[in-house]
């Protein structure tokens, strides 16, 4: 009995703190544990800032050019036609899958109503999510009138090597190839002349 405590109330008191005292540090162990995780459930600033409205400057933008921007972790593609290039676009309609691109979430309306050839708000400029709609490759452009391994007959377009898609300039879908439907195109609008935004359709766009 000699080494038996006794339980006097001052023992018992200090019994209690320094149950409580492990019971609490025990908590805010846990607690720090969970603060990265917690952290990484939320969406970062870069994560928000992803979706934003992309500017693009084409004032520098030649015939047969194109200009890459990123746009909600896409590749945007803003290429300048010719006039050669777009009056071979009427003649690719009987080559297509969606020639005069129906299937309706491939693109907003308004880019139809002038020209629903061009997918364009201008003739002139095309604006395109440039991914691949068969298995999110990244096709390559061939902004040429002339013969091509592919197709001796090329009016200009994009080819992706991968599964050997085909797209004509305006991101219509070539009917045999693996790609079920037309190229993106991305929401946009002309803040002036020689300024896009992508990511926000324009003003009273239905």
């Amino acid at each position: 009995m000699a080494n038996d405590e006794v339980k006097t109330p001052d023992n018992m008191g200090r019994r209690r703190f320094l149950t409580a005292t492990t019971a609490v540090v025990g908590a805010v162990g846990v607690g720090a544990l969970a603060v990265p995780f917690i952290k990484y459930w939320n969406p970062s600033t870069k994560a928000k800032l992803a979706g934003a409205p992309v500017v693009a400057d084409i004032t520098g933008l030649q015939e047969g050019q194109r200009l890459m921007l990123e746009w909600r972790g896409q590749p945007i593609w803003i290429v300048k036609r010719s006039k050669a290039l777009l009056d071979a676009l009427p003649t690719l309609d009987g080559h297509l899958r969606d020639p005069e691109s129906k299937v309706v979430d491939q693109q907003p309306a308004y880019v139809l109503k002038s020209n629903p050839e061009f997918r364009s708000i201008k003739p002139e400029i095309s604006v395109l999510v440039g991914i691949c709609t068969h298995l999110g490759c990244s096709p390559e452009m061939a902004a040429e009138i002339k013969p091509m391994p592919y197709d001796p007959d090329w009016k200009g377009g994009y080819f992706c090597p991968c599964h050997k898609s085909r797209f004509d300039m305006s991101g219509r879908v070539f009917q045999g190839v693996p790609a079920p439907t037309n190229l993106v195109v991305p929401p946009h609008h002309y803040q002036d002349d020689n300024t896009i935004v992508v990511g926000v359709d324009p003003q009273g766009a239905a």
